[in-house]
């Protein structure tokens, strides 16, 4: 038996490779000698760089740089890929929403400085290549903060630099942006942006008014913002014509998506499809017998980009069946028959707290026992 195992996150929970070994254990359990390959999953938000990073052999570094808040530092971790010289990164470990607590929530406020910091300790180790994932922002600065710390530089109406660490409220009094600072190897570095989302940069459907109320913005700092990133959109365009403020993507992570379309060398692709073939799963799902795939919760929005159907694409280029493994299941999850994976399974055993059930240690055992009884009836059924 050839097992492949590309499973996400159960997020609290368990990691993409803790949920993989749980898995593998209970496929030995049945099948002693089963060969049982683990590719690591994520889908360009928390995650990515741990599995990008596991999955591509390379090593993690830790930095301390900007967070979120004024005057407050955090340890940030990307990975390093030396053989390619490539970095991996996630913007919430600088600027992510849950190291802003509920109460201090004010996208007015928030700063995407501490990005741009560690792209710069990346190009410092020599990376020149960089995937960045820019799910679970705390931000709506447009990704000024993050071009101020590459050498950007931003004019109020006096002619005054903005403060460093630039958060969305100095966007009101922005009239000038000037690049002749840049740090000169960002001419030299490239950029894919794990996104999913096709939001512009301004309007009914931007990022100020569909992600700012999440972020802790009123209806007026929506309207304030929204404003003030139309005239950066403006500015931008003045010294970087190539600026868009309506392409898709443009107002993902709070304008950052902009930020890098505009300002440098970038592309926006899905987060699941940079993890699957940075990954390599298609080879090792070629010479596969079974393809076990999940997350947390199957649901009806599991087809829309999420990992699992990443996986099962693939897996169904090669005719190969796929089982998932979830947390919990809802009905609507029914369509993921409909979207290559064959059969599914929540992993719950008995009625607990939620708690209790999101707990590391009952999770692991859950999800070991329900793929032993899976793979127990798949090897009774080969037997007969």
């Amino acid at each position: 038996m050839k097992v492949v195992i590309a499973i996400d996150s159960f997020k609290g929970s368990l990691s993409s490779i803790e949920a993989a070994e749980s898995i593998k254990k209970g496929i030995c359990e049945i099948y002693k000698d089963a060969q049982v390959k683990i590719s690591p999953l994520a889908d360009g938000g928390e995650g990515t760089t741990y599995a990008l990073t596991k999955g591509m052999n390379g090593e993690f570094r830790k930095v301390k740089v900007s967070g979120p808040l004024e005057n407050v530092k955090v340890v940030a971790t990307y990975g390093i890929i030396k053989d390619t010289k490539t970095a991996i990164i996630e913007m919430s470990q600088a600027a992510g929403i849950t190291l802003v607590p509920p109460e201090k929530r004010n996208p007015l406020r928030t700063t995407t400085y501490g990005v741009g910091e560690i792209i710069k300790d990346a190009i410092k180790q020599g990376c020149r290549h960089f995937i960045v994932g820019i799910g679970g922002s705390a931000t709506n600065d447009g990704g000024i903060g993050m071009l101020q710390a590459l050498g950007y530089d931003f004019f109020d109406e006096s002619g005054n630099k903005i403060s460093q660490g630039a958060s969305a409220c100095e966007l009101e009094h922005l009239v000038k942006i000037d690049d002749s600072n840049v740090i000169k190897e960002l001419k030299e570095c490239d950029f894919k942006i794990a996104c999913d989302v096709t939001n512009p940069l301004c309007g009914k459907n931007g990022c100020s008014e569909v992600f700012g109320p999440q972020k802790g913005a009123t209806d007026d700092m929506v309207k304030k913002m929204d404003n003030w990133l139309k005239n950066y959109s403006i500015l931008a365009k003045k010294i970087k014509p190539k600026a868009d403020a309506n392409y898709p993507g443009t107002g993902a992570a709070g304008g950052l998506g902009f930020a890098f379309l505009t300002f440098t060398k970038a592309s926006l692709e899905s987060g699941i499809d940079i993890v699957l073939k940075e990954t390599k799963l298609e080879e090792l799902v070629k010479d596969a017998d079974i393809v076990v795939t999940g997350e947390g919760r199957l649901d009806k929005q599991t087809v829309m980009g999420k990992a699992p159907i990443g996986v099962a694409q693939i897996a169904k280029k090669y005719n190969k069946k796929v089982i998932a493994f979830a947390g919990a299941v809802t009905k609507e999850a029914r369509i993921l028959n409909e979207n290559g994976i064959d059969a599914f399974f929540p992993i719950l055993r008995e009625v607990i707290t939620e708690e209790e059930a999101m707990s590391k240690e009952v999770s692991s055992a859950n999800l070991e026992e329900t793929v032993r009884e899976v793979f127990a009836l798949i090897k009774a059924m080969e037997d007969n």
